[in-house]
């Protein structure tokens, strides 16, 4: 969840709602003409308390950011032509349909309403958001098992539901089965045994190449354990044609919480390398990046600065 609380934290500062304000201000007056009046709106769906809603621009403010702060909106981003939305759509609409109120789906055509992927910045379809309050919390992409979504949606409410006076009940927590080899790791990384921790991981997720906890945290032990062996004075002193030295100044300010330099330095590193060592600077930063959600805006502009030195 940890993972999804940065993209959530990424995509508040990043996300410009207020784009789609002035089409709905503009449209406003027909809204707010009687349903069987010349140029008036059919009643909404929300008003009959749907659990799935189809949002256009024009209603976007009043059925999804408004909306958000009475309960907890899905926000489907698909097109027809879409296949694998074809597959997400549906479950997510049964699940809507399911989940007695707690929170509802609004589904977003990108083709008829293309400033609303604008608003998201979103760059591929499906594309899942969750808001509460008027802010983005959280995100995915791509087509998901419906466990995995129910996961997602519970952790979500266990955050924002109180808040709500139409959440409903919390559903009955069930406690998970405890992986006694997941606990000995943790028990070593609380320890502060943190390469300890790494290989037992690193043996639980070669064994289970499913286990996508188990690979995520040897992806981050790997580069704490990597990157608190340098000396931070390393992003002083890195020689510029030294690619050890690059590498290592680029863990120092990814660990230190400045991914846009890390990400910068490396960008550059592969800009004036050639074959061997060009390739080892693309490595880490593509290695890098696993630590991130795909969608966090340092990520993507990274990509784009790393496509533009390579081509």
């Amino acid at each position: 969840m940890a993972a999804q609380q940065r993209a959530a934290a990424a995509m508040s500062g990043a996300v410009d709602l207020s784009v789609l304000k002035d089409r709905a201000d503009a449209q406003r007056a027909a809204q707010s003409a009687p349903a069987g009046a010349p140029g008036g709106p059919n009643p909404s769906p929300a008003a009959s308390g749907d659990a799935v809603i189809d949002v256009t621009e024009a209603t976007f403010e009043s059925e999804v950011i408004n909306r958000s702060t009475r309960q907890l909106v899905v926000v489907d981003l698909w097109a027809t032509w879409c296949e694998p939305c074809k597959q997400l759509s549906p479950l997510l609409e049964s699940m809507a349909g399911e989940s007695g109120g707690r929170w509802v789906l609004a589904k977003v055509d990108v083709d008829a309403n293309p400033r609303i992927a604008q608003a998201f910045r979103a760059q591929s379809i499906p594309m899942v958001v969750a808001l509460a309050h008027g802010q983005p919390v959280s995100v995915f992409t791509g087509v998901k098992p419906r466990g995995e979504i129910q996961a997602w949606i519970d952790e979500i409410l266990t955050q924002v539901g109180p808040s709500f006076p139409d959440a409903g009940p919390a559903p009955a927590e069930q406690e998970e089965p405890v992986d006694p080899r997941m606990a000995a790791a943790e028990a070593k990384l609380d320890d502060g045994d943190v390469d300890g921790a790494l290989a037992d991981y690193r043996a639980i997720a070669e064994a289970e190449p499913g286990n996508l906890e188990a690979a995520s945290l040897v992806r981050n032990l790997t580069f704490v354990s990597r990157a608190s062996k340098h000396p931070a004075s390393i992003v002083e002193t890195a020689a510029a044609g030294n690619v050890d030295d690059q590498l290592a100044a680029a863990d120092v300010e990814l660990i230190g919480q400045q991914p846009e330099a890390a990400f910068d330095r490396l960008v550059e590193l592969v800009r004036v390398t050639a074959d061997d060592d060009r390739a080892r600077a693309r490595a880490r930063l593509l290695e890098l990046f696993e630590l991130y959600e795909p969608n966090e805006p340092v990520v993507m502009a990274a990509r784009r600065k790393l496509a533009s030195a390579l081509f």
